[in-house]
């Protein structure tokens, strides 16, 4: 295993042999690193954290450290758990679950630029991107291949839809719809069409996702009932237009809402 000498580490850890640990950096006791996974310069990874295959933690990140929560008791068991081909540029920071044997969940191939913080308990998908300085607050969900603009701010217990796009230096406090595009404070400006797109998405799913966006904003506040009725009239045929429905009628805090503009704006590609 390449373990340069000044690194500090626990002997109660499980290190694969190609991993890399750099100068300075700390790994605590009760730590698993997977295959290929580097822990650069003065990196910090702390008791309960696994690491899977190919991750990258760059210099002056600290994975695993205790949440920052009045209530919480230090010796309660509780991890962090990233998945493989995870990158964590410099100086970013994830904290350990609240709840007894729970973990704060980063799944494969997410992308966390420098200094963005995942706080306590927060979900992770497959293929997420933090820009550098976006802030999660704790219990926070986010979908798979979504894609959250630089110091995006969210608060506690909102959850984002799968390939939604929020703006940068977005305030975002009410749940963001899967394949939705989010700006300013909770504005829902239309439909992600290029993540969409880039995603080898077909017209007929993009026209019903249109569809049913149109009839959602003609309901304004009462989107949450209006999804739920358009989900039991079996409106949504392919998958996409099924888990919009799905997400929106399970809600609990509401939606950012519609911004006002041109009925035609839906189809942009902004």
């Amino acid at each position: 295993m390449p373990v340069h000498p000044t690194a500090l580490i626990d002997t109660a850890t499980r290190i694969d042999e190609s991993a890399f640990i750099g100068p300075f950096a700390v790994i605590e006791g009760g730590v698993e690193i997977g295959a290929r996974t580097r822990v650069e310069a003065h990196a910090v990874v702390r008791s309960g954290t696994v690491l899977g295959d190919d991750c990258v933690v760059d210099s002056h990140c600290v994975i695993g450290g205790l949440p920052q929560d009045l209530s919480f008791d230090a010796a309660r068991p509780t991890g962090v758990r990233i998945g493989n081909r995870v990158t964590m540029r410099e100086g970013v920071t994830v904290s350990r679950a609240t709840k007894e044997g729970a973990f704060t969940e980063i799944g494969d191939d997410c992308f966390l630029m420098a200094n963005s913080h995942v706080a306590h308990d927060c979900k992770l998908a497959t293929r997420v991107i933090l820009a550098n300085g976006v802030l999660l607050a704790g219990h926070i969900q986010i979908g798979a291949r979504s894609f959250l603009g630089g110091a995006v701010a969210v608060h506690q217990f909102v959850r984002i839809g799968e390939s939604a796009m929020v703006s940068g230096l977005s305030r975002v406090s009410r749940e963001v719809p899967p394949f939705a595009m989010m700006a300013e404070r909770d504005e829902w400006i239309g439909l992600n069409l290029v993540g969409l797109k880039r995603q080898g998405k077909s017209r007929e799913t993009i026209a019903e996702l249109k569809s049913l966006m149109r009839d959602l904003w003609a309901a304004e506040k009462g989107m949450i009932r209006r999804a739920g009725e358009l989900f039991a009239e079996g409106r949504a045929k392919t998958p996409e237009g099924i888990e919009l429905l799905k997400f929106m009628s399970s809600s609990k805090r509401g939606f950012c809402q519609p911004r006002r503009r041109r009925a035609n704006d839906v189809d942009s590609d902004e």
